[in-house]
């Protein structure tokens, strides 16, 4: 098998219909994630991020480019992929007539694992993921959280090669979400691959090695967390939320971002106290905080992650 988990190389999809312009969803994505990585796909709602794993599971066919799931080319052999994938869909939910504890073990059953193994992972994966309480309760009595989780906590049990996760703590609440980080973690220290998507800035800081920023079809930025805050060209930020229209009193002494009505100054310590008399002179007020992701993001895509 190859040495990557996945190769994608200029992938580009177009959606067409009938009476409308055509869309494209992916605009030439190229990109790499190595064996037992977790890499996340971070973006705004649309950005492409679902189109891009549909395709590199297996679920949709691209209108151009390549896609290798280790060494096999998914779009000409699916059928040699998908032994090697396990997913959670973004608008995946289990099947409503079956509890969480069939769900896990019938996925298992069919994906070929022995009677005993399917049943040992089914309970493991329901403790790792708190379900044991819901774990014979049909799932369309479930809250959205826990039929989320169910989703996880099944993919989780196949401890596949590579997992493609869209979205996968959407609707979780902050507990579950840190139960879906720690069963992740351990699969990747047991040799599996994770590729995610997700519009969390803490999550993709705290759970990926690398990540992708994509908006519009295309890669704007990669590296690790640190490597993208780095980029931004300071290590603090100065909040001023009415200061947009006074951009150009503050560009000398660092990067600006504009979001709606608020500036964003990225500036070094040493220039802190000069842009915060600016700040007073101009009779505004400002926040000081450490460069987050928050303003790798802004500074790629000239947005909030949260803006429609």
């Amino acid at each position: 098998m190859s040495e990557e988990a996945l190769r994608s190389v200029d992938l580009r999809k177009t959606y067409e219909s009938r009476g409308a312009p055509p869309v494209e969803a992916l605009s030439g994505v190229s990109m790499e994630v190595h064996r037992g990585e977790r890499v996340a796909l971070l973006g705004r709602n649309g950005a492409g991020k679902t189109t891009f794993l549909r395709i590199a599971s297996t679920l949709l066919r691209p209108s151009s480019g390549a896609v290798e799931v280790f060494g096999i080319d998914v779009t000409r052999s699916p059928e040699r992929a998908r032994p090697y994938i396990a997913v959670v869909p973004q608008e995946g939910k289990p099947f409503f007539h079956l509890t969480p504890r069939e769900q896990i073990y019938t996925y298992l059953r069919a994906r070929g694992f022995a009677r005993e193994t399917a049943r040992y992972r089914t309970e493991e994966s329901l403790e790792r993921m708190g379900l044991t309480p819901f774990a014979d309760r049909l799932s369309v009595t479930l809250s959205g959280g826990q039929r989320q989780r169910t989703m996880v906590a099944t993919v989780i049990a196949t401890e596949a090669p590579l997992l493609f996760l869209d979205e996968p703590t959407i609707g979780m609440d902050p507990f579950a979400r840190r139960e879906v980080w720690a069963s992740l973690r351990a699969l990747t220290q047991k040799g599996s691959t994770i590729l995610l998507t997700t519009h969390y800035l803490d999550e993709a800081e705290v759970l990926s090695n690398r990540l992708y920023i994509i908006e519009h079809g295309q890669v704007l930025s990669s590296g690790t967390a640190d490597e993208l805050k780095r980029s931004v060209g300071g290590t603090l930020k100065v909040l001023v939320p009415d200061g947009a229209s006074q951009v150009d009193r503050f560009r000398s002494y660092g990067t600006c971002v504009t979001d709606g009505l608020s500036l964003t100054v990225i500036v070094n310590p040493n220039t802190l106290n000069e842009v915060m008399e600016v700040v007073g002179r101009a009779g505004m007020t400002a926040t000081v905080g450490p460069v987050t992701l928050e303003e790798a993001f802004l500074r790629a895509v000239g947005r909030s992650i949260n803006e429609d």
